[in-house]
């Protein structure tokens, strides 16, 4: 199997980023703390269309801090869909530069847009708070679908490109692209549907408008429950517990990638604000209720601020841009 440096790096961070946050509970969380901030509601926003990864992580952190009193102030979730989040990104550089009453859901999609061009703005230009949690992508088909498995999948594909239509959000196209490149088929020749979101992938996907979607996992969970989807592989390295799905690594494909996700605020955000939400989320980290809701979910919790994720922000770029240039032939 050939190896793909993203994948090592990102499958790689499930054991590192737990280890990262330890050096956030610092003064700056004391003071914002002791302070009167938020004043107010603070806007979270969803990038997207509901029923998105985003969307779904969005409204569990609002509620899972709202139930835990970590926050006690109004915490109204928005979806804000758009050019997958880069309308938004926009918006928040531009509009609510210095703001302290909005936040925003992010995830490696925001470095893969970066790489292919797709915006002007990157994490360097807004105030990136914490990553909070990890989700593995699957891929899925309908459980009357001719595919039985992901080789006979990757395998018409490689056949007839046209005749395979794909539904993915733009950034979760690359992992697929990735696979496709495992399987000696060409990336570059995928019949993508593009969609924001699971809501529009699981519609698109019952209706026969495509053939096969990849997503996080939560995005079809649901679906996967009742089995109206058939799961043919998790992209992960180790088996997700409580879901009967083979992972790549077991099938032979060496792209084992897991999505963080996070959150940002406005470029110039208050620093007692920055503190505050740091601190918030990263007592919502090992709260019970959040345990609940990543397990429910099956997300992998990784808690990360600061300097450390700086660092993994810098590092997961130069691999995205690496790795869609093999994808896009470039």
């Amino acid at each position: 199997m050939r190896k793909h440096t993203l994948a090592a790096v990102v499958s790689a961070t499930a054991l590192t980023l737990a280890a990262c946050g330890s050096d956030g509970a610092d003064s700056g969380a004391d003071d914002a703390a002791a302070g009167d901030y938020p004043k107010g509601p603070v806007k979270v926003i969803a990038p997207a269309d509901p029923g998105s990864g985003w969307d779904l992580t969005a409204r569990a952190v609002a509620a899972d801090l709202a139930k835990e009193k970590i926050v006690t102030t109004p915490l109204p979730v928005e979806n804000k869909p758009g050019a997958v989040g880069t309308v938004f990104l926009a918006d928040m550089v531009e509009q609510q530069k210095g703001k302290d009453d909005v936040i925003a859901v992010t995830s490696m999609a925001m470095n893969v847009n970066t790489a292919m061009g797709q915006t002007p703005y990157s994490y360097k230009d807004v105030t990136m708070i914490a990553a909070l949690s990890a989700e593995h992508f699957i891929v899925v088909t309908p459980k009357d679908s001719p595919y039985q498995d992901l080789d006979s999948a990757l395998k018409a594909i490689a056949d007839d490109p046209g005749s395979v239509p794909v539904g993915a959000a733009t950034d979760d196209q690359f992992p697929f692209s990735l696979i496709v490149n495992e399987a000696e088929g060409d990336p570059t020749t995928i019949n993508y549907v593009t969609y924001e979101g699971g809501g529009e992938q699981s519609t698109a996907l019952l209706a026969g408008d495509v053939q096969l979607a990849i997503a996080g996992v939560s995005e079809f969970l649901p679906l996967l429950e009742s089995g109206e989807l058939r799961p043919l592989a998790v992209l992960a390295e180790e088996p997700i517990e409580g879901l009967d799905a083979p992972t790549t690594a077991e099938l032979g494909y060496d792209v084992t990638i897991a999505n963080w996700r996070g959150f940002y605020g406005p470029p110039e955000m208050p620093e007692e604000a920055v503190a505050f939400w740091q601190d918030a989320i990263e007592q919502l980290s090992t709260s019970e209720s959040w345990k609940a809701t990543a397990e429910k979910n099956q997300w992998t919790t990784q808690f990360m601020k600061g300097e450390d994720l700086t660092s993994y922000l810098d590092k997961t770029q130069q691999q995205v841009d690496e790795g869609y240039a093999l994808v896009s032939g470039g």
